[in-house]
């Protein structure tokens, strides 16, 4: 038996069919066009998912489940996608939808969980029980796996990290809340910080990459800057690093998982990135001479959401 994985994004569906063990045998993609009412959209989801059987060599008859990852929340008993901000769906009866053309078994989570969930089965944190996966992008994701599975709270927003209050009154975040994770801990949290930065030290490296135009600042960018020692980037970089190393103790101090992973963009910055965290993370730990959660860097990359979503049917 396989499963099929549906990876559904703002931009792209993409769409896999998965064994027992993770591996991915078939894919197929297309572009998402969310302006289209949802019903057009579940429809693609569909014929991507027999394009791909097709590619896979499989038939419909050897699909144990389906399961798909969304950027937002999901009721997992009624298969209804409560919201998803980036489709602007609000109450969609996703599950309900996709059984119209293939009537198998349909789990639904967030993305950022079946992304953790896959690296737990297939990727670094393959031999941990609990870890936490954290997406350090245009926001901040997490998925939580505890016992070997995937954990979304009592309600779909179990791994929320990302909108934790990190700074009482501290920066608006999109959530209508004030001081998110978000705020302080993304790549776009690197580019506000960065701007703010050369507003007072105009000669930076930063703005001579960028043209002297502040709006071309992105986060790769500053963190290739602070590699090479500018100054203005290793403060950024250095800020950042704390904001991420006191939202890692603070994850310690609630769940004390066996690995903590970093994926996302941001986490391109590879071991420039955990000496950094690493660096500072003693600074905030309680218990000093007790053992803390590893950190390490996701290793599936875009395939994680396939992945993860396929095996929400298998556990």
């Amino acid at each position: 038996m396989v499963y099929i994985g549906i990876d559904l994004g703002g931009t792209n569906i993409a769409v896999g069919v998965v064994t027992e063990e993770g591996q991915i045998i078939g894919t197929c993609s297309t572009k998402t066009l969310s302006e289209r009412p949802y019903q057009e959209i579940v429809r693609d989801m569909v014929t991507c998912s027999m394009n791909a059987l097709k590619n896979a060599g499989k038939t419909v008859e050897e699909v144990k489940a389906i399961g798909v990852g969304i950027p937002g929340v999901a009721d997992q008993k009624t298969g209804f996608v409560i919201f998803c901000t980036n489709l602007g769906w609000r109450n969609i009866p996703l599950k309900d939808e996709i059984q119209k053309y293939i009537d198998r078994p349909v789990y639904i989570d967030n993305d950022a969980t079946v992304a953790g969930f896959a690296e737990s089965v297939a990727g670094v944190s393959k031999n941990c029980q609990s870890s936490v996966f954290i997406t350090l992008g245009t926001g901040v994701g997490a998925g939580i796996v505890i016992n070997g599975k995937p954990w979304s709270g009592a309600h779909g927003v179990g791994s929320e990290l990302g909108h934790m209050t990190l700074v009482a009154d501290g920066v608006p975040c999109t959530c209508g809340n004030d001081g998110c994770v978000e705020r302080y801990t993304s790549a776009t949290a690197i580019i506000r910080m960065a701007k703010q930065h050369c507003q007072a030290y105009p000669e930076s490296e930063i703005l001579r990459r960028c043209g002297g135009d502040p709006e071309k600042i992105n986060a790769k960018t500053v963190i290739d800057c602070a590699k090479m020692g500018d100054k203005v980037a290793t403060q950024v970089f250095d800020r950042y690093a704390r904001y991420l190393a006191m939202t890692i103790n603070n994850i310690t101090a609630f769940l004390d998982p066996e690995m903590i992973v970093l994926g996302g963009g941001v986490s391109h910055a590879g071991q420039f990135l955990l000496d950094a965290v690493e660096e500072k993370l003693p600074r905030f730990l309680m218990y000093k001479t007790l053992p803390s959660p590893k950190i390490t860097l996701a290793q599936l990359g875009n395939e994680a959401g396939i992945i993860g979503a396929a095996l929400l049917g298998r556990d």
